[in-house]
């Protein structure tokens, strides 16, 4: 398999580096934004949730940083 086919282990690799470069990394504005956004929708739909839309929102964002 060649490198970059493995979502999960991209998603990994991008994670851990969120989580040790804290906001200097470039990938974690975005999330936060997604995050932002997803709670606002499910704050106002009815159907979602505030928890799940923040969590859809971010896992959203951040698959769009991992595949472009």
């Amino acid at each position: 398999m060649a490198k970059g086919d493995d979502l999960v282990e991209d998603l990994k690799e991008e994670i851990v580096g969120m989580a040790k470069q804290g906001a200097k990394h470039p990938s974690t504005a975005p999330v936060l934004t997604g995050a932002a956004v997803g709670a606002v929708a499910g704050a106002i739909l009815p159907v979602v949730s505030l928890p799940l839309g923040l969590i859809v929102g971010a896992g959203f964002m951040l698959y769009k940083r991992v595949r472009p």
